[in-house]
């Protein structure tokens, strides 16, 4: 039984001393030895137990739309090393979670596995947090599957003390513009930035974060498969799962069955580019938005996209007047803007952001914006403080290469703001960290998986956390890849309540049919 339960519902699913600093060198995936093949830790069997207990079962709310949810999920462990390398050194216990199939034995198709993205979404929270919108053949067909990533929430999970310590320099650089940012500011950003790598390195220690990245969690994925019994790996990525699903592709192509890719990430760009292309991508999600308030949402607090940027300052001007008070937390200007960029992660949820914004115009504060404004908090929130946070961090770090030098990431934060004057550099500049990270193990690029079954990459225009060209790049270099588009926004497509990017995605898990080349799903399909 887990003695301890958190459920919560998660996003997707997506922050002088430079002598100091560690590159990240990449090189091409075929430089790995453990390609493919038999591995130490295959053959294990996992001890299924109920996830909850009689007692917290009943002192749980009905999960909407399935009722007996909870009571089905099964909780187990798989153990796997530390350092791939060194199979006789430490290990590590993965946490992982199962929803049986329901059909009857002879149409199962064995498991299904889901990554929710991040990095550092807790998959078995996920499955804690409600029942997954899918259709019901897809059910009752597969065992549904999900884990914690290694460093992440009941598999060795933990938290970077300092994780608040840039937000002062930060602020203060979003208010004067990444350009003025000079002198004792500049020098307290590096220092910030070189404290929290310090203080994350001391907490989890640096032989744990040398193994955090997406090559390592890739091995311990095939691991799981074959302690699930699974011949051929079929498997959901979304967002940063994307990557561990095209890592897989390439290391594990005859052990691959199916991969759904919804949302790629970048992962052949140093960590600048990638902030920066992804403040690109979350300004084209502002852009959708305002569109969508302007044609359909009444109230709309915006009069033309040409005045919604000043409009929307204006906003934000009064709460940095008068802050807002939500339950026993109060909200500034720079964490309104997250829960907003929160909001613009679910197309759903747009509606009801075009009504607080109104309301938030006319200097409205009523029980609606409290309300809304709570329930956003909600989604956000992390039951264990920073343990998101921490694994996103050290992930991002492991994966992609980082400039060592200060200005570098000031240039990107000038370049980001140029592209969306209303989210600014905070995403460039929370990556100052990765400058001063102890070394990882070399990230591997070039990964085109030519040996891979066929494989489908869904992509959405509106995007606000991977841009739609990240998914167009990826189905590129696939070599086997499909790219299905959904025309919409919103972070992910797949079980967002398209019935056309549904039915496209179950057909290819069900039976290995892939859309045509060149599908679009349209908007609200």
């Amino acid at each position: 039984m887990r003695s301890v339960v958190r459920v919560r519902v998660t996003k997707t699913g997506a922050f002088g001393l430079g002598a100091l600093a560690v590159v990240v060198v990449a090189t091409s995936i075929t430089a790995h030895a453990d390609v493919g093949g038999d591995h130490p830790f295959h053959g294990q069997s996992i001890a299924w137990e109920p996830c909850l207990t009689p007692e917290e079962l009943a002192a749980t709310e009905t999960v909407e739309g399935d009722p007996d949810w909870l009571r089905r999920l099964e909780c187990g462990t798989v153990t796997v090393p530390m350092d791939h390398g060194d199979p006789d050194g430490r290990t590590l216990d993965l946490a992982l979670v199962r929803h049986p199939a329901q059909g009857p034995a002879d149409g199962r198709r064995g498991s299904l596995v889901f990554e929710f993205g991040g990095p550092g979404v807790s998959g078995v929270d996920t499955f804690l947090s409600g029942s997954l919108p899918l259709g019901r053949e897809i059910r009752d067909s597969f065992d549904l599957v999900s884990f914690d990533p290694r460093g992440v929430g009941d598999s060795e999970g933990f938290s970077c003390p300092l994780l608040r310590v840039m937000d002062r320099p930060l602020s203060e650089a979003d208010r004067i513009g990444a350009a003025e940012v000079e002198g004792e500011l500049l020098t307290d950003m590096e220092k910030s930035a070189h404290a929290l790598a310090a203080a994350c390195e001391k907490e989890a220690g640096a032989d744990f974060l040398a193994t955090m990245g997406t090559v390592n969690v890739t091995r311990d994925l095939d691991i799981m498969r074959d302690a699930l019994g699974d011949e051929r790996l079929s498997y959901v990525g979304f967002s940063y799962g994307t990557y561990i699903g095209a890592l897989y592709a390439e290391m594990y192509p005859e052990n691959t069955r199916a991969l759904v890719l919804d949302g790629a990430v970048q992962t052949e760009r140093d960590v600048v580019s990638e902030a920066v292309e992804q403040t690109g991508g979350l300004q084209t999600s502002w852009e959708a938005f305002v569109a969508f308030c302007l044609d359909r949402a009444e109230p709309c607090p915006f009069t033309g996209t040409d005045s919604a940027l000043r409009e929307m300052e204006g906003i934000l001007d009064d709460i940095d007047a008068e802050p807002l008070r939500v339950a026993d937390r109060t909200l500034d200007r720079d964490r309104f803007l997250d829960l907003l960029r929160g909001a613009l992660y679910t197309e759903t949820l747009w509606y009801d952001t075009a009504g607080l914004l109104a309301r938030l115009a006319e200097g409205e504060r009523d029980d609606f914006v409290h309300d809304y404004l709570l329930g956003l908090l909600r989604r956000d929130g992390d039951e264990t403080p920073g343990m998101e946070e921490s694994a996103h961090l050290a992930v991002r770090c492991a994966d992609h290469s980082a400039p060592t030098d200060v200005r570098d990431y000031q240039e990107g934060a000038i370049r980001a703001t140029r592209l969306s004057p209303l989210f600014g550099g905070d995403e460039v500049w929370r990556k100052l960290s990765c400058a001063y990270w102890p070394d990882t193990e070399i990230a591997p690029i070039g990964v085109t998986a030519p040996m891979a079954p066929p494989i489908l990459v869904v992509g959405t225009l509106g995007d606000p956390a991977t841009p739609y060209t990240w998914a167009r790049e990826m189905a590129d270099r696939l070599a086997t890849a499909t790219l299905l588009t959904y025309e919409g926004g919103g972070h992910t497509a797949y079980a967002k309540g398209h019935p056309c990017v549904n039915e496209a995605v179950d057909a290819y898990l069900l039976r290995g049919e892939l859309p045509e080349e060149g599908t679009v799903c349209p908007t609200g399909s």
